[in-house]
């Protein structure tokens, strides 16, 4: 943000708490001239300007800032030629730097600009982890931190982390910092490396700089530091002096934090502070509802008939990145082939390769679902339903006892698949079948022959 901008944003509020003369005489030239380290640096004409305002007006002016960025700066109020000697001498500082640093970090976020809150489709499986990641942007250090979002490879942890960011980079002066582990763990590998004069002081300077001198560290894919015991300890110091400082962390993988059990307990324990979300698999209202937006953004020429998009939200998985590569391969196809009309028929040929490595394969749930469907004679896509007649209701019931018993999924995790049904009606379901079992032989028999076809 122009710090011009924002300081005569920040005018505004302060003069509505002063009378005409005190904000004349003290504030008419005044120029706020940076705003970094956590420090908001102001330019007065007069030596007793830096004491009036110190001794009176300090508290307006640092909470008229904070109510513009959001962020406790303290206050330096300096004559023109102090601040000439004092970028003087950090030049000079940063000239007897350069022999043997590694490449100044500056404010490289890492970020990503195309993942934003506003391109986020949001659906009954994401919506919890998506208002948990505004809530974080809008109030970072202060609500649910660390913040620990977890789910399967492709399901929007990554676009909600880079969204994160950009909010706050786009709405404050804060510092933000993206980066995976594999990246941690290089920048820390680096550490043991020798400068110039034969020493790694300033690789560690440089390390420390990077990771601790920032508002918001964003660590991608946490997993992966399994194994690398130095770097975890590493990052143990590295969580504690931001937790400490009221910075906020948000931290990705692929498995909740009592799963990731090749991470030291207490890193497993910190990640427990804040606030856990899981993100689900995307039912099949919000499959098609991505597929949409996908489509729209990406103007094509031929419009995409809705039963082919029914179609690819029914057999391709719940990986959104595999959702939007089956419409680029489509309308490539349809290219390829002379620009021929998107029809179900063509969509069926141009993804038969694809689809085969998509839901039927990697989904448990999605198997269970076609397989129960198939046996009652029943699509598929009325399982998901909320449909309530008996002819689809039992079967439904039915599946939900399968997967419950043969997969290892949670009950919230099973209600999303079955179109976001609530966890209670899942536990319902299975308690229902579970009874039926015991007192209906035919029943029992059915189960025994679908979970035959399963394995």
């Amino acid at each position: 943000m122009n710090v011009d901008i924002l300081f005569q944003n920040a005018l505004k509020i302060i003069k509505e708490e002063l009378s005409s003369l005190s904000f004349n005489t003290w504030f008419e030239e005044l120029k706020l001239v940076s705003l970094k380290d956590g420090i908001a640096t102001f330019q007065v004409p007069m030596a007793i300007h830096k004491k009036q305002l110190n001794n009176n007006y300090y508290d307006i002016i640092k909470n008229a800032l904070n109510q513009i960025t959001g962020t406790n700066f303290d206050l330096e109020f300096l004559l023109e030629d102090e601040i000439q000697s004092k970028e003087e001498a950090k030049q000079k500082e940063n000239k007897q730097e350069e022999i043997g640093v590694p490449q100044e970090f500056k404010n490289r976020s890492n970020l990503n600009s195309n993942y934003t809150f506003d391109n986020f489709v949001v659906g009954n499986s994401n919506k919890f982890a998506q208002a948990a990641a505004l809530s974080v942007a809008e109030n970072p250090g202060k609500m649910y931190n660390p913040l620990f979002l977890y789910g399967n490879s492709g399901l929007g942890k990554t676009h909600l982390m880079h969204a994160i960011g950009n909010y706050i980079i786009q709405n404050s002066n804060r510092k933000v910092l993206y980066v995976t582990s594999d990246q941690f763990i290089n920048d820390f590998i680096n550490i043991n490396k020798k400068d110039d004069q034969g020493t790694n002081f300033n690789y560690v300077d440089f390390f420390k700089n990077k990771y601790r001198n920032i508002d918001v560290l964003i660590i991608d894919d946490i997993q992966f530091l399994g194994g690398a015991t130095q770097t975890q300890q590493e990052f143990f110091h590295t969580f504690n002096t931001l937790y400490d400082d009221s910075k906020q962390i948000i931290i990705s993988s692929d498995r909740s934090p009592d799963d990731l059990k090749l991470l030291e307990e207490r890193l497993r324990t910190r990640f427990c502070w804040g606030l856990t979300v899981n993100i689900f698999p995307p039912d099949f209202s919000l499959r098609t509802e991505i597929l949409r937006k996908k489509i729209l953004a990406g103007h094509f020429e031929q419009d995409i008939p809705e039963d082919v998009i029914e179609y690819i939200a029914s057999n391709i998985g719940s990986d959104v990145r595999q959702l939007e590569g089956s419409i680029t391969r489509l309308v490539a196809y349809s290219t390829i082939m002379g620009g021929a009309s998107i029809t179900l028929d063509l969509a069926i040929d141009a993804l038969k390769d694809f689809i085969s490595k998509g839901i039927s394969e990697k989904n448990d749930i999605a198997r269970i679902q076609k397989l129960v469907a198939e046996f009652f004679q029943i699509n598929v896509e009325d399982i998901r339903s909320k449909k309530r007649s008996a002819n689809i209701a039992f079967p439904r019931q039915v599946a939900m006892y399968l997967c419950r018993t043969m997969t290892s999924e949670s009950f919230p995790k099973i209600g999303t698949e079955f179109g976001g049904k609530d966890h209670s009606t899942v536990m319902h379901s299975v308690e229902k079948i579970e009874k039926e079992i015991k007192v209906n032989p035919d029943l029992a028999n059915i189960i025994e022959k679908l979970k035959k076809d399963i394995e």
